[in-house]
């Protein structure tokens, strides 16, 4: 596989990781298609205290890796990721698809505003351009803040060394045969 995911063909890594912006009265953040997979994201910007993450994305309908997979399992693992990094970091999740079809290949859309209860409150019908709005109370990121997703209070940063020190799964040695660990 030449490419896991496009960003690679047209992206260069950055060197900011993912930094948060006061805009008004607001601390936004901002990310692009992969990000969205990865809980990292949400978290560094969730420890930033974030409250509006906007993210742009064009995923294709079909996975060339894997032709057998349904449209609509592509499109819950979408939804899962930016419902978990809402809740989880207790902010609004902005993600905006483009529609219509890339390099011949259709795009799934997926357009969608989450609370940061993790809940979908306003989604694209359609896999045409869509105007998908919402009014996003920036306050009601503060409950979650406060209560379950209190990061000073119950963080505990000295069991996740593991995040930052490895890159691919390296699984425990396997127990030789009629011994206990």
């Amino acid at each position: 596989r030449p490419h896991q995911h496009l960003e690679k063909r047209y992206f260069e890594p950055g060197d900011l990781g993912f930094p948060v912006w006061r805009n008004l009265d607001g601390i936004l953040g901002m990310c692009i298609c992969n990000d969205r997979r990865w809980p990292e994201t949400y978290r560094v910007m969730g420890l930033q205290g974030v409250e509006m993450i906007v993210l742009g994305y064009n995923t294709p309908a079909t996975n060339s890796h894997a032709a057998d997979e349904p449209p609509a399992r592509r499109l819950f693992h979408h939804r899962l990721v930016i419902q978990a990094g809402a809740y989880q970091n207790s902010t609004w999740v902005v993600a905006v698809a483009k529609a219509g079809t890339e390099d011949g290949h259709p795009l799934f859309g997926g357009t969608a505003i989450v609370h940061p209860n993790g809940e979908i409150v306003a989604e694209a019908q359609t896999l045409e351009d869509e105007l998908v709005v919402h009014a996003c109370d920036l306050d009601a990121t503060r409950f979650g803040k406060a209560t379950i997703f209190d990061f000073a209070a119950h963080r505990r940063i000295e069991h996740y060394g593991l995040i930052t020190s490895r890159t691919g799964a390296i699984p425990p040695e396997q127990a030789a045969h009629g011994t206990k660990e």
